[in-house]
């Protein structure tokens, strides 16, 4: 029997009974989950991040209950002043209580134009989601009804214009702007464009899940790089090769991508930085690792002042999904989803990645090294998950 068919199986035993032993599934997912053949990974995930419930016989009703809600979030929250949310879609009259100049904080209107400016971020981002391939351009087979047929005026991206944003409108929650979440390897030459009325472009699916993200989050809002972490998760779900689960791919995204967001909101929150899991913890118990397992690498980034907010910071915010293909961040993900302690696993593969480049580390002054870090070259994941699983004392 071959190694995959024989992971195949092992999966398979896992995934078919009536009952999932979760600890057994997220020891072998941590191995990573096979592409291919029978779409694995969607449904680990969604075990993985808390969607779906252990026993098995629960889940129909998991789904139509979560999916049920989402539609009602996309009718509740999805709605611009002066239309009407009933069946006749009449247009309502709004003029004797509101309307566009009302200065009222409860006014329909004000929450609208104040959620623009957070449209506006997210729309920008999404429209420059992994250029290095055409998925997020392409047309979803499974459009929201609700909003392609409204003539149009519901979708998102009609509400607004491409314009240069204040800076406040870019900042993380909190006191000041991180900008190196903003900073990506790789950005589009020109924005994706919106499809055709009627139809729907995978980066218009994003834009609604993140819109009503920040709608149900108001405490968090949408923050630079959600996108980034969004993005591979309804891929998964979007190619998922079963079209029963493909055609709820942005309903259970969201639902996945909040519950993960529920783990690592303090690395978005800036108030938040200092605490246990907050972002600067995080890249000292980085710094603190390298220097254990390469006093000599630690010392020379220490000498020449090279602070992990210059590298880091992007790496642990946005759990590596802009250091490496998508392939290889979805394999990452496989194991940080899996491991008990999974973000704890997630310094190892950092501090692994630093450790990897220690020759040219030690030969390069501070300009060569700080570009070197901010643009992980190329590389064997399966040498980085090796060399991370082995500080973590595991194997892979």
């Amino acid at each position: 029997m071959s190694i995959l068919r024989k992971r195949l199986s092992e999966f398979d035993d896992i995934l078919d009974a009536d009952e999932i032993d979760t600890a057994s599934l997220s020891k072998i997912c941590f191995h990573g989950i096979p592409d291919e053949p029978g779409g694995l990974r969607p449904l680990c995930w969604k075990l993985l991040l808390n969607y779906l419930p252990s026993t098995k016989s629960s889940w129909l009703e998991t789904l139509k209950r979560k999916r049920e809600l989402y539609n009602t979030f996309i009718e509740d929250l999805i709605v611009m002043p002066g239309e009407s949310n009933s069946d006749d879609k009449e247009r309502v009259d709004v003029t004797l209580h509101d309307h566009p100049l009302n200065l009222n904080p409860d006014s329909k209107w004000q929450t609208y134009f104040k959620d623009n400016e957070v449209l506006l971020q997210i729309d920008k981002d999404v429209r420059r989601l992994c250029p290095d391939i055409s998925f997020f351009q392409q047309g979803t087979d499974y459009p929201c009804q609700k909003i392609v047929n409204a003539n149009g005026q519901q979708r998102l991206h009609h509400r607004v214009q491409h314009t240069v944003l204040k800076s406040a409108n870019v900042e993380r929650k909190g006191l000041g702007v991180t900008k190196q979440i903003a900073v990506s390897v790789r950005k589009a030459t020109e924005d994706y464009a919106p499809l055709a009325e009627g139809g729907e472009a995978h980066w218009e699916v994003l834009e609604r899940i993140l819109f009503l993200y920040a709608k149900l989050n108001p405490g968090q809002g949408y923050v630079q790089g959600m996108n980034e972490i969004v993005g591979p998760i309804y891929h998964a779900f979007a190619c998922d090769p079963d079209p029963t689960w493909r055609k709820h791919a942005e309903a259970d995204t969201f639902f996945c991508f909040t519950n993960l967001m529920g783990e690592i909101r303090d690395f978005f929150i800036k108030t938040l930085d200092e605490a246990e899991f907050g972002i600067n913890s995080m890249m000292s118990k980085l710094t603190n690792q390298v220097r254990a397992n390469d006093p000599e690498v630690w010392l020379r980034l220490h000498q020449q002042e090279l602070c992990p907010q210059y590298y880091s910071f992007r790496w642990l915010t946005l759990l590596l999904s802009q250091e490496f293909p998508l392939p290889d961040v979805m394999r990452i993900w496989d194991s940080l989803f899996a491991d008990e302690n999974r973000f704890s696993f997630l310094i190892h593969i950092c501090c692994a990645m630093i450790l990897l480049l220690r020759d040219q580390l030690l030969a390069g002054d501070f300009a060569t090294n700080v570009k070197l870090l901010q643009n992980f070259p190329s590389m064997d994941i399966q040498i980085v998950l090796s060399k991370a699983a082995a500080l973590a004392g595991k194997t892979l």
